[in-house]
């Protein structure tokens, strides 16, 4: 071998290793970031000469399992938040605070006074149970009401974020493409670009398609197109006030929606799937029971006539004497009242409640004189027996259509309670599924320091050779140019 080649094949060593220690280097660098591929230096020889072309350690079935699993998860945890605010608002059943704890209270109340039907502080008392369990429905209706109005502005966060994501990737994207055209390392710019993604999936189920020149097109888990060699549009309108019986506006994409019970392309993953499902139907359903609770309960404490007409008596749909038409009885929750004729702090009578009468004189059970005083338990009685018996109700698929009030109100306790629950053992088991898939993603693409710092310990060692073998030919030219 010529001294002139030798020299050449050194330096190209010596240029190859440093090129494979600062990819070493890089790859030390990045190991903290759980978003950095390992890179790969790749020795290749053309045309005599040797050139290090850099390529990313890579597992695409992983990387799409581990997209999945991270949409999963968030559209379960949007769900499990929602749940978790309506039970510390609500309570259980054991809660004093909850509508089935204070209709039992009311129950109680009712046979105490029964008992001494004579007793004005009695009667009292079971009308302050009666404003507790108004109140604790009304309570209810504004924490679904609250949760639902939650779930829109988060998803109108939601929607933000993934058009400003998909601005983002559309940067990454062309800088991939432009620089795969062009021959030079991409391998930063597709990191920029999955970590991106990984970030998409968080608020929306999506998948990919890797086309020629680095390109990559994105959709939906339904299949809609959302990147196609540039972002779409993603939008929503908020809605100003989701009270009961509103339906909170659909998210579109171009134009076609996929949030809501009208869209013929849903989306099945994803923080926002999740919150329209919590705004949509988990929270309204919930709010349908207690508006049903709030029927059974103005139709158990009704008064009729003689002539059969009935009236609304201890509760009143926001202070009317009819009776509500449902089921179903959408918003009744929120507008139940305590007939005004027996509220003391409103200067009504508390007799009225053991005589009847709330609806007008017509609608008087005590046989007695009006104002006599007269002990009449049996009005009493009648209405604590309403709370236990059958009615109909329409609570849904979930819940049984004939059941006492106190029966129904427990089920729909327990109702939130199992939904709870389901949603967070579903939580629990995609985090566990998303820690297995980032763990098997980053073993495979993943950085080992141990390994890098042995491989750079063998590069620096042949980096050494390269050189002491450089100043070897050194010396060699200098002694024949000497004895020239």
């Amino acid at each position: 071998m010529g001294l002139s080649l030798a020299l050449t094949t050194a330096r190209s060593s010596i240029q190859a290793n440093a090129a494979q220690i600062a990819v070493a280097s890089r790859n030390v660098a990045g190991a903290s970031d759980p978003s950095y591929s390992r890179k790969i230096a790749a020795v290749v020889t053309l045309n005599g000469g040797v050139r290090v072309a850099v390529a990313r350690a890579s597992d695409v079935a992983l990387y799409t399992r581990m997209l999945g699993a991270t949409s999963d998860l968030a559209g379960r945890d949007a769900v499990l938040n929602g749940l978790q605010t309506l039970q510390r608002t609500l309570g259980t059943a054991e809660n004093a605070t909850s509508p089935a704890a204070s209709l039992g209270a009311l129950g109680t109340a009712l046979h105490s006074a029964a008992n001494k039907p004579d007793d004005p502080a009695l009667l009292r008392a079971a009308v302050e149970r009666a404003r507790d369990l108004a109140r604790s429905l009304a309570d209810g209706a504004a924490a679904v009401q609250a949760v639902r109005q939650e779930a829109d502005g988060a998803m109108t966060e939601s929607v933000a974020r993934i058009n400003g994501l998909l601005g983002q990737f559309d940067i990454a994207n062309r800088a991939v493409m432009t620089g795969t055209a062009l021959g030079r390392d991409v391998t930063d710019d597709l990191d920029t670009r999955d970590r991106i993604l990984a970030s998409l999936s968080e608020e929306i189920g999506l998948t990919t398609q890797v086309r020629e020149g680095g390109d990559v097109a994105i959709y939906t888990d339904s299949g809609l197109p959302l990147f196609d060699r540039g972002p779409r549009r993603v939008s929503l309108a908020p809605t100003p006030a989701l009270a009961a019986g509103v339906a909170g506006a659909a998210v579109m994409i171009e134009g076609v929606p996929v949030t809501g019970a009208g869209s013929p392309m849903p989306l099945q993953a994803g923080r926002l799937a999740g919150l329209s499902q919590l705004r949509d139907e988990t929270a309204p359903a919930y709010g349908a029971q207690l508006d049903e609770i709030a029927r059974g309960l103005v139709l158990a404490f009704r008064e009729r006539a003689a002539d059969g007409t009935e009236r609304a008596g201890l509760f009143t749909n926001a202070g009317s004497a009819l009776l509500p038409a449902g089921p179903p009885a959408t918003g009744l929750a929120a507008a139940l009242r305590l007939n005004p004729t027996v509220d003391p702090q409103g200067g009504g009578r508390v007799d009225l409640l053991r005589d009847g009468g709330m609806a007008g004189g017509a609608y008087r059970s005590n046989p007695a004189a009006a104002g006599s005083g007269t002990a009449y338990p049996d009005r009493l009685r009648a209405l604590a027996g309403a709370l236990a018996q059958a009615q109909s109700f329409d609570p849904g698929p979930d819940l049984r259509g004939t059941a006492s009030l106190q029966d129904f109100a427990a089920s729909s306790v327990g109702w939130l309670e199992a939904r709870r629950k389901e949603a967070s053992e579903d939580s629990d088991a995609h985090a566990t599924l998303l820690s297995r898939a980032s763990e098997a993603l980053s073993n495979a693409t993943g950085v080992n320091n141990d390994d890098e710092t042995a491989q750079t310990l063998k590069l620096e060692q042949a980096y050494a050779a390269s050189a002491r073998l450089i100043a070897l030919i050194d010396e060699m030219l200098k002694t024949l140019i000497n004895a020239v």
